[in-house]
């Protein structure tokens, strides 16, 4: 199976190329268009702030590469708050993939940026097959998409907001899956072979 990681400036990808390598699988980190659509799975990973990595996709056509993917992609972190609509984060417009928009956690009593182990909940889709409700995943975050029809995994810090979502062929996680323990490898093993 071709898995190809998009490379652009904001990619945590070597934690993502070692979950892949875990299960079996050889990614390809690429930029060019040819080996994307032709690969198999994708994954969009994400670390960092959402104007200048869109402002980088953008510089590449690779905004409008991704919302044309046929084949399942995943997007990981910063990678899903790409795939929304808005971002507060720099009053970014994003890929417009989901139809929700990113907000910026405001706590008195609880630290942001949300980072650590948390647990997710109501899950839904074959992304989260062989799960169950409150299993933990890792995160690093002070942005968060808002709950919406396509959220398939819910979190609560501060109040409930997606932990991850689904539309057609594009799932995403908030959090890191590729740091996420056996937990976030079954969400990886379950992406390459269920989704």
């Amino acid at each position: 199976m071709k898995v190809a990681i998009i490379k652009y400036n904001a990619g945590n990808v070597q934690s993502v190329r070692y979950a892949l390598q875990r299960i079996g699988i050889e990614p390809i980190l690429t930029d060019q268009k040819e080996e994307i659509l032709s690969a198999d799975k994708v994954i969009f990973p994400g670390v960092g702030e959402a104007k200048s990595a869109m402002d980088y996709l953008k510089a590449r056509n690779l905004d409008v590469l991704i919302k044309e993917l046929k084949q399942p992609t995943l997007g990981i972190c910063l990678g899903l708050q790409l795939m929304c609509q808005h971002s507060e984060e720099r009053d970014t417009d994003c890929l417009g993939i989901f139809d929700t928009h990113v907000k910026k956690f405001e706590s008195d009593s609880l630290k942001v940026p949300h980072m650590g182990w948390n647990n997710i909940h109501d899950l839904k889709t074959p992304l989260y097959t062989g799960l169950e409700d409150n299993d933990y995943v890792y995160y690093v975050h002070s942005y968060y998409a808002e709950l919406c029809e396509e959220t398939i995994a819910v979190t609560d810090y501060v109040h409930p907001y997606s932990a991850s979502l689904h539309k057609d062929n594009f799932y995403a996680a908030q959090f890191h899956p590729e740091k996420s323990g056996d937990v976030g490898q079954k969400i990886i093993q379950n992406f390459i072979t269920e989704c």
